[in-house]
Order: C-alpha cells, then structure tokens, then sequence
C-alpha cells in the first residue's frame, strides 16, 4: 500500500509538472536535439576519449601544472581550438594544479556533438578579484551541447578575499562565482568539486536543459554568500545526487526559473534548500515548477524557506512542491519570509501560492517548526501540508514553549498526521 501511495504521488507531480511545462510562458519549448548527446544513464561513456574525438590538451598549449605559472592564456587558447574544431572535441585539464584568472569558454562552437570538458586536474583561482572584469571566474557560455566532467577540483581561494564580501547588502558588486553556466543548452556537469569560493560554487543561468549532479561542494558555514547552486532565468534544470556543504543556501531557486528539480541532494551546514530571495528587482520573472525531493537536510540555520523581499515589485512563485524531505536538527524547518531584508516597510508583492509540502520529518532546534509569514498585500494561498513529523530537539530553556507553527496572512490546508500541530 505505502508504495503504491508513493507512485501515486509521484505520477501527480509528474503530471503537475508537464502541465506546468506546457503553460510556461504561454508556450511548449521543445530544446534543438544536439547529435551524439545523451541526457541519460550513458553519461559515463563521456568519461574517457575515443577515436572519434580530437583531443586538445592544455598541456599542448604551453599550461603548466605547477600551481605558479598563470595558465590563464594557454587554458584560453585551447578552447579555442576544440570549440572551432570541426569534429567532435574533447577538451582536457589532466592532472595536476593549475593556476588560472577568469577563463571564458564560450560558443557557439563548430562540433557536430556536446564539446566535453575533462577537468581531472585542480583549477586554483588567482586571488587578485582585479583580474576579473566581471563576477565570475570559469564561464561557459553560448554552448548547445556541453558535459562538464572528470573528477577534478576547482578552488576558488575563497579565503584570501571573503573579507571583502558584502553580504546580504541590498546594492553591492559580488564576489566571483567558480563556475557559471551561461546560455548553455542541453549540459552537464557531474562528478565535479568546488572548494572555497569565492562567491557562489556553481551559477546556472539563462540555460535550458541542464543537469548538474554527482557534485561536491564544500566551503566553511561562516563563508559569506558561498551558495552552492543558484539557478536563474532557466529551464527544465534538474540538480542530483549532491553533496553541499557552504556558507549560504545549499541550493537557491531565483527569478525565471520553471520546470526545475532538486533531488537526492546532501545540504549542511548551510542555509538549506530555499526558493528566492525574489523580488529585490524590478521586473523579475515568476517563478514556476518547482520540485524538491528525497533531500536530507543536516544542521543548517534554515530548512525549506521560501524568502521574499519586503517592498518588491510584483511577481510570483507558484507550483511549488517539496516531498520526501529529512530534516536532522534543523533550524526553521518549513519557513516563509515574505518579510526578508525588513528594512523596506511595504509589503512584498512577490504571489506565493500552490506551495506543497508533503512528507516531511525529522528533527527540528525551533520550537516555531512551521513559520509562514506572508505578505498582506498578497497573502500566500493554497499551502498544502501532508504528513508533517517534526520532533523538537533544541536547547531545553525553550521546554516550557510549546512546539507550534505560525501562519500570518497564509490559507492553509492540512492532510495526515501533523507535528507540530496546524496553524489554528
């Protein structure tokens, strides 16, 4: 019986979600088939060259692997060459550490099929952020058909300029992210590791039809705005079997993106799994399709959140689904803040509605397990609990409070056992 619940359950959010697809925008958008790529469960034969790959090495180049010598023009020029290369490329960083600055591997490129990028070595970031003309450090951009892959490490040197962070400062250049996927259609990126950003780890935007997974990301909790995957202005992405432990949200779900899942993703210490922050611009796209799945959240300062800047333009978040979540002393396991960055005083306007969470158990240090604070211009509607089973296990000065959920300008409905108890 159990199983067949589950099947269900997952046969209407698959059905959610391609009605969600087909109304996005108004329109079905069907991705340009690219040759000889694979989305599926043969991505392993991505891993090593074959004879129909012509192979460009940095080491050809002049790069050298001794963690000194910048490489950042010789890294450049092999990109070159295997993105104008007529056949199928294949480029390789092999083993070894190499110092680099900001690389732009950019397209579009001359191969019938995906251009492969085999990173068995260490990248090390320079560390002097004057280098970078703009926030990012290794960008892949204007790709139809792109994997990313062979185990190697990017180190953003992250420590060496944190200091400069400016944090959660509403109007403040960032700090380079390690990796950002830019207009790239049809990619992967799997069984990579970023350590100590200098921004974020990983920036999917303006992309369709990726998928990250087999990931590691790992920074120390108290680095500043370390996120380790922010994804914005995409489609149809889907993030994997991932280990993240940061500074900042473990996964972050920004303006523009639709039809997009989080599953099997390992996230603590961090700031947990959260949709937004929305609304800190004028004209942001909605954000619509949501699903976040079989996740295990461990000592972070926030669970599933849902934040929203007060005083925002409107917009709208909606279709939202979190199932199958475990949460190990978490603080703020269900949370909504439609009242993020508090210093505005009018409400937000960012719509929240058709939020599900169902699923969800675990182990909470709030004794507020469930806090929606939504906005009273446009409260939340239709927020779906199902089968909620929280225990409280924080500090015992909180004993005599009672294990409650909160819910402010939010319509509520509620289906199974619940803990802690439903908003009243």
């Amino acid at each position: 019986m159990a199983m067949n619940k589950r099947a269900c359950a997952d046969a209407i959010l698959l059905l959610c979600l391609a009605v969600i697809s087909c109304e996005a925008k108004g329109r079905i958008v069907v991705p340009q088939h690219v040759p000889g790529f694979d989305h599926g469960s043969d991505l392993n034969r991505y891993n090593k060259p074959d004879h129909s790959q012509n192979i460009f090495n940095v080491l050809q180049f002049g790069a050298k692997p001794d963690g000194k010598k910048d490489n950042t023009m010789q890294f450049q020029r092999a990109w070159n060459a295997a993105c104008h290369s007529k056949g199928n490329a294949r480029l390789v960083i092999p083993k070894g550490t190499f110092l680099i600055a900001q690389v732009r591997f950019q397209g579009p490129c001359n191969g019938p099929g995906p251009i492969i990028v085999q990173v068995s070595g260490t990248l090390k970031a320079k560390t002097d952020v004057s280098l970078y003309d703009s926030p990012e450090w290794v960008v892949f951009e204007s790709i139809n058909g792109l994997v990313v892959t062979g185990g190697g490490t990017f180190d953003g040197q992250g420590p060496a300029v944190w200091k400069y962070s400016c944090g959660r400062k509403a109007h403040c250049v960032r700090l380079p992210e390690s990796i950002k996927i830019d207009k790239v259609t049809h990619g992967v990126i799997r069984g990579i590791t970023s350590v100590n950003p200098k921004g974020f780890h990983v920036f999917i935007t303006n992309s369709q039809n990726v998928r990250a997974y087999n990931l590691h990301l790992i920074a120390p909790e108290d680095s500043p705005n370390t996120d380790g995957i922010h994804i914005s202005k995409s489609d149809l992405v889907k993030i994997g079997r991932s280990f993240i432990a940061t500074g900042d949200d473990c996964v972050s779900i920004g303006q523009g993106t639709t039809n997009t899942s989080v599953k099997k993703v390992q996230c603590g210490p961090g700031h947990g799994l959260s949709v937004g922050s929305l609304g800190k611009y004028d004209d942001e796209e909605d954000v619509r399709g949501i699903i976040i799945k079989n996740c295990t959240l461990s000592k972070t300062e926030n669970g599933l959140r849902i934040k929203t800047w007060a005083g925002s333009p409107p917009s709208q978040a909606s279709s939202l689904f979190f199932q199958d979540i475990i949460m190990k002393d978490v603080n703020n396991p269900i949370i909504i803040d439609q009242a993020y960055q508090s210093g505005r005083n009018k409400p937000s306007l960012v719509k929240i509605s058709d939020v599900h969470y169902v699923n969800i158990r675990g182990t909470s240090t709030s004794k507020v397990a469930v806090n929606l604070v939504c906005s009273k211009q446009v409260p939340c509607t239709n927020v779906r609990f199902s089968n909620i089973n929280l225990k409280y296990t924080g500090a015992q000065r909180q004993g005599l409070l009672p294990f409650s959920s909160t819910c402010v300008n939010a319509k509520v409905g509620y289906t199974g056992f619940q803990s802690p108890p439903p908003c009243r």
